[in-house]
């Protein structure tokens, strides 16, 4: 016979008052993103009167039109996607590689690998050098510009490192024993049980990526080649062909009006699609490389 054991009033009362807080803190959150939302697809005046709140009123799609109807726009998007694809993989080779060789203890000279990358999360070599730099090896107008400057997050490298030191070194041990060599180990052993931390930093340097918009602001010259970030921080500034060409006098109060909401909107929209199908591993991933117990 199987016992069941009822929880004590005390209990669910706690229960009762996590679930209630817990609800509010969701609601707050997703406030401003709905009321985001709701004022990307309101009118100009309903906007500037702040009657705008969870729902559009005043239904209008002016911004949205001239931002698609215009393929500058398409183009840079494509950017966007190629930039961020590329710098991610660059990054994630660059982030694994490192973060492995310095998980091992036996390894000589691994306290100043350390030192080296802590001290690039306080120090840097500043706007001019940077730029004199990506000039001088020719980098310029190219996806190297954005990808290799920011190719290893100290941040994202510490926790890959931990998660690394806390798998059995029984596991490597034995793979040697069957002849694996020391990228065998990685390709082979570690990185299939390292899936959680891979695709917690994947969702890290993929978001920083897509969001970037400063390195290419600097590094690119021509239109053709920045991505939509750039593209939606220009249109927010009323500076390109966007407005210019698409839209008319009367369009241009209405464009600036919601302008900040669709920009919003059109830059967050793909990572909060592609979010969900990685969430599950990103608690177990941070929590994994950075908790021991």
């Amino acid at each position: 016979m199987v016992s069941t054991i009822r929880p004590s009033w005390g209990y669910r009362v706690f229960q009762g008052v996590n679930g209630v807080i817990l609800t509010l803190v969701v609601l707050i959150t997703l406030y401003p993103f709905v009321n985001i939302v709701a004022r990307s697809f309101s009118g100009e005046k309903e906007i500037r009167a702040g009657d705008v709140t969870l729902w559009p009123k005043g239904l209008n799609l002016t911004t949205y039109e001239i931002v698609f109807n215009d393929s500058m726009f398409w183009r840079n998007y494509g950017n966007t996607v190629f930039y961020t694809v590329v710098s991610t993989a660059v990054a994630m080779v660059l982030t694994t590689c490192y973060a492995y060789v310095l998980s091992k203890h036996r390894l000589r000279g691994r306290g100043a690998l350390v030192g080296i990358a802590v001290f690039t999360m306080f120090f840097t070599g500043g706007l001019i050098p940077n730029y004199v730099l990506i000039t001088s090896l020719g980098l310029k107008n190219s996806v190297w510009a954005i990808a290799l400057p920011n190719a290893i997050s100290v941040f994202n490298l510490l926790v890959m490192k931990a998660f690394f030191e806390s798998l059995p070194s029984e596991l490597e041990e034995a793979a040697q024993i069957d002849g694996l060599s020391t990228y065998g180990i990685l390709l082979r052993i570690v990185l299939p049980l390292s899936k959680a931390v891979v695709a917690t930093m994947v969702l890290f340097y993929s978001v920083s990526f897509w969001n970037s918009w400063f390195s290419a602001f600097l590094y690119m010259d021509r239109t053709e080649l920045m991505p939509v970030t750039v593209y939606l921080r220009n249109l927010l500034a009323g500076a390109t062909a966007g407005t210019g060409a698409g839209a008319t006098t009367e369009n241009l109060t209405q464009v600036n009006a919601n302008i900040q909401a669709v920009t919003i909107v059109l830059t967050s929209l793909p990572i909060l699609c592609v979010y969900p199908f990685v969430q599950r591993y990103f608690v177990s991933g941070v929590m994994l490389g950075a908790v021991k117990g």
